[in-house]
Order: structure tokens, then C-alpha cells, then sequence
């Protein structure tokens, strides 16, 4: 056991004091016991040359080490980082679809659409409950149709009250006698 802790030793030394052409020269054995000298060598011959000098993020806080823990915080990270959309497990794509319904449904004119996207909504959320592909759970509840749609029509008339009365000129002709 102390043989081989001095070997690493002599073998890192000798790196260390190598110039830069001979530390890149392929050790003669390579295996598991050397590798972990090899590394930490070649790492401090970097720092001592520089080139980890002026990297992007350089004593910048890590961005997402944060307050709690989140399991999937991979595929939340590459959805927003590449704008995707209508990829990931249902879980989450309803959570998504949930936040933005209410945007969507002030979007539509009529009622028979607003129940129309109502009940695909929870006819999808009873769906996703129902299957077992895995991925995280599906907290996402079924929304009252009745109670969403005059939710509905209360935001419209609100909207409406508030929206000035379009002043309606009249139309001119291009012909006058």
C-alpha cells in the first residue's frame, strides 16, 4: 500500500516538473491506479498555464441551487432552455396547460368552445391519472365546467365594461354631389 501511494507521488512530481511537451506524452501504464495522479496532474499543470483563466460564469453564483429539491428539474431546465413545447411527461404538461387555460379560454367567443376546451382539458387530466407510464405524478385536478364558464362570462363582461365604446365615424364616400 505505501509502494504504491509513492509511486503516484513519483509519477506526479515527475509531471509536474516535465515541460508541456513531455506531460503530454501517454504514460507507459495506464490502469486504475494511475488515473487518479494522472488527472489531479494534469489538472494542476492547466491552473498553473492558465486555462481556466477568464471562463464564462467565473465567480458568478450557480444559477438553480436553490431552496428545495426538485426531481425533474433536468427536463424543466432543457424546456425552457430550448422553448419547447408539447414535449415531457403529462404530468407536466397539464400543470402547464392549467396555468394558461384561464388566458386561453378569455381568448374564445363563444360558449359552446369554452365548454368544448373544458371537457378535452379534464377528459385528458382523468386520462393521465389513469395511466402508469411512470414520470412524476399527475396533481393537475378536472375543472368544474359550470363554475369555469361563468367564471368565463364574468371576465368577459368585466372586459367588456372596461374597453371604451368605439366611436363609429361615418363611412365616407368617395362620390359627393
Amino acid at each position: 500500500m505505501a509502494d504504491d501511494e509513492q509511486r503516484r507521488r513519483s509519477h506526479a512530481e515527475r509531471l509536474l516538473s516535465a515541460t508541456p511537451a513531455e506531460s503530454t506524452a501517454p504514460p507507459s501504464t495506464l490502469n486504475a491506479e494511475t488515473m487518479p495522479a494522472i488527472v489531479e496532474t494534469a489538472i494542476q499543470v492547466a491552473i498553473r498555464q492558465g486555462q481556466f483563466d477568464d471562463l464564462p460564469g467565473a465567480g458568478k453564483p450557480i444559477p438553480g441551487l436553490g431552496a428545495h429539491h426538485d426531481p425533474d428539474w433536468w427536463i424543466r431546465r432543457k424546456i425552457e432552455r430550448e422553448n419547447l413545447t408539447g414535449l415531457g411527461p403529462p404530468a407536466l404538461m397539464l400543470r402547464v396547460e392549467d396555468r394558461e387555460l384561464d388566458a386561453q379560454l378569455d381568448g374564445l367567443r363563444r360558449e359552446a368552445d369554452v365548454r368544448a376546451v373544458l371537457e378535452d382539458f379534464n377528459r385528458r387530466v382523468i386520462e393521465a391519472r389513469r395511466q402508469l407510464l411512470g414520470g412524476p405524478p399527475v396533481v393537475t385536478r378536472p375543472r368544474d365546467v359550470d363554475a369555469e364558464i361563468a367564471a368565463w362570462r364574468q371576465r368577459r363582461e368585466v372586459a367588456v365594461a372596461a374597453a371604451p365604446a368605439a366611436v363609429v365615424e361615418p363611412k365616407k364616400r368617395w362620390f359627393r354631389r
